[in-house]
């Protein structure tokens, strides 16, 4: 009998990774987005600075111009012409506001995978939602569906043998699961002056920041809640589609205006896990009086103006809200402020620049969302 050859074509074969081939419009598209974060959402200065680009690194070839890349965005509608009632002229779409958070998501949480379900893990274990991988013994009170039938099954025939079959209450056991919980997130992003001063562009890692947390929680946790809310001399609230257009102002630093929102919008929350996360880089210097005046010191750090942060900094603690926060500056009197305010809060502190600050706001956002943050 003639003896089989089984190594013609059998097994694995393995070949040197090529990465996909991308269209001229992939390629450019990928520059365009991160033009139109830098810009603020605006297409004319993000064309601008794209032909600038196409000059000096020859992006585009005779095939295919920036022309025929301007027409395939509005082909796909990645881009639209505004009424006069508007302002007429060109504007990206509500398209190219997703594209965008997805390449934000993409850059700074790129070593993620989105899961079906949107919730987190708590430290406790018990009559949870989600798998643990441990076993314990089934006692009353336990959901009949969390019983697992192959540890199940295993247990009785190694109790009982298995010539006559025979499960007892004591064979069963039931897999331990993990409670989720619901996590409400407000983001505080600084607007003030200082925030592009000096030669560095910080206002745009944050923008990308808050882009990409927006990203995360919509696709891989939607039961959670983020809100957005950006602080200069006041504070008011941002959509995620406003996200790309922010811009700083000649604004001063009212903390005060911001914490006092943020802890209104999550005092509505019925989720008991609620948290702050604050990108600031400057120093309190700004509040708005009673009368509606405004009370301004830049120089140095001024103790009225810190003793309301502080305050309210014990607020959020009362109301057992912790406020992390992503200090980019690190001159030390400010750190030393931030540290205090950090004590009166009970909270956290990151002293960071802007390299990566998203990994950190993920971290904590996670850890956060593992641990049962218990209220009133």
């Amino acid at each position: 009998m003639k003896k089989k050859d089984y190594r013609q074509g059998s097994g694995f074969v393995f070949n040197k990774f090529e990465a996909p081939d991308k269209s001229p419009f992939d390629r450019l598209f990928e520059v365009f987005k991160e033009l139109i974060t830098h810009t603020s959402g605006d297409l004319d200065e993000a064309l601008d600075w794209l032909r600038q680009l196409d000059e000096e690194y020859k992006l585009t070839t005779e095939d295919y111009t920036l022309d025929d890349f301007v027409e395939d965005l509005k082909k796909k509608g990645y881009i639209k012409e505004e009424s006069e009632d508007e302002g007429g002229g060109m504007a990206i779409t509500a398209k190219t506001e997703r594209a965008i958070r997805k390449q934000a998501l993409d850059q700074i949480f790129g070593r993620l995978k989105k899961s079906a379900s949107g919730s987190h893990r708590t430290n406790h274990v018990g009559r949870g939602d989600e798998h643990t991988g441990d076993f314990k013994a089934f006692q009353f009170g336990d959901a009949p569906d969390k019983i697992s039938v192959t540890e199940s099954l295993r247990n009785a025939q190694i109790n009982h043998g298995i010539g006559d079959f025979n499960m007892t209450e004591e064979d069963l056991v039931v897999e331990e699961t993990h409670y989720k919980s619901r996590m409400s997130t407000v983001l505080m992003i600084d607007l003030s002056h200082s925030m592009i001063l000096y030669g560095e562009d910080r206002i745009t890692p944050a923008k990308k920041v808050a882009m990409a947390l927006a990203e995360l929680i919509t696709t891989r946790y939607p039961k959670d809640s983020l809100d957005i809310i950006v602080f200069g001399d006041d504070a008011w609230p941002v959509s995620i589609a406003d996200l790309p257009y922010l811009k700083v102002g000649p604004y001063h630093t009212n903390t005060v205006a911001g914490l006092k929102l943020t802890m209104d919008i999550l005092r509505r929350k019925r989720s008991t896990n609620r948290q702050i996360f604050m990108i600031t880089d400057g120093k309190p210097s700004c509040l708005r009086e009673r009368d509606g005046s405004y009370y301004k010191n830049s120089m140095g750090l001024d103790p009225y103006i810190l003793g309301k942060c502080y305050t309210m900094a014990r607020q959020a603690r009362k109301l057992h809200i912790p406020i992390t926060t992503f200090m980019i500056a690190k001159d030390p009197y400010l750190m030393q402020f931030v540290k205090e305010f950090t004590y009166a809060n009970q909270g956290k502190a990151f002293y960071t620049g802007l390299k990566g600050l998203g990994e950190m706001i993920f971290e904590d956002y996670e850890t956060n969302r593992k641990k049962r943050i218990r209220g009133n």
